[in-house]
């Protein structure tokens, strides 16, 4: 495996991704192309968390994929910030793909809460004239082929977690840009096959996030794959030893499958 680390820069920002890429062996074949993982850790706009980031990266890793992990700008950084770097992450990671051996039709973004909430407007805005025009780019290389979803951050409405979007607006909380940042909402033919996954006792993002999500991706025949696991508080990450904190209940051996499931998912499309 070969580490790297590339500075993404932005509207005067620069934001830090960590790239994990798996060598091939000569012996078997080292032309191979491998799926690209881009993990958004969560942290509701306001930090980047360390438990859903380098842990998640390598048990990709392990399962023979390419991982990287997308350090960006949180609060007092306001959307559209955080998309800027991750759609310039993507695009990067399509440039390189020739180098990389990055199979780039299989460029998967992965976020966690609020992290799933930033994959989540790259999967609905990423052909989007405001944005592609801001990169100066085309949209097909700031496209993701699919997006992991664990326990996102999706809507502003009812069931908002309200401290992720006061973060991600500077307070602001403008009817027009809720609307618009409220991703069920968001859905349209364009959007990405997607696997998601929340527990049902989560009581931060609420699993009606999820549900709301669902149904509207069911609505536009979108290409879904849904996981409730019963038990686990938000923010669980792995669901082991490894990313479980001190206190709660994240030690979750049933919510452990899902890497696994999702890894089948992503060879799957």
């Amino acid at each position: 495996m070969r580490i790297e680390q590339k500075l993404i820069y932005v509207k005067g920002s620069k934001a830090n991704l960590q790239l994990y890429l798996m060598e091939n062996l000569q012996s078997v074949d080292p032309t191979e192309k491998r799926p690209m993982i881009v993990v958004c850790p969560g942290g509701g706009y306001n930090h980047v968390s360390e438990r859903e980031g380098v842990p998640v990266a390598l048990k990709f890793v392990s399962m023979g994929f390419h991982a990287c992990v997308l350090h960006y700008n949180v609060s007092p950084a306001i959307f559209p910030q955080a998309l800027l770097e991750l759609a310039q992450s993507v695009k990067m990671i399509r440039e390189h793909a020739q180098q990389w051996n990055v199979d780039e039709n299989k460029i998967i973004v992965c976020g966690f809460s609020a992290g799933g909430h930033l994959a989540g407007t790259l999967g609905m805005f990423w052909n989007k004239e405001w944005l592609t025009e801001r990169l100066q780019t085309t949209a097909d290389m700031i496209r993701p082929n699919g997006l992991i979803l664990s326990y996102p951050v999706i809507t502003s409405g009812e069931f908002a977690h309200k401290g992720s979007f006061e973060m991600l607006t500077g307070e602001t909380l403008d009817p027009e840009q809720m609307e618009l940042l409220s991703l069920e909402k968001q859905i349209t033919q364009y959007t990405p096959p997607v696997f998601l996954w929340h527990t049902y006792e989560d009581g931060t993002v609420p699993v009606e996030n999820s549900l709301l999500f669902a149904v509207e991706l069911k609505k536009h025949n979108i290409p879904l794959e849904m996981h409730i696991f019963p038990h686990g508080s938000h923010g669980i990450s792995l669901g082991d030893k490894e990313t479980a904190r001190k206190d709660g209940n994240d030690f979750q051996p049933r919510c452990q499958v899902w890497p696994q499931m999702a890894g089948e998912w992503v060879k799957g499309l």
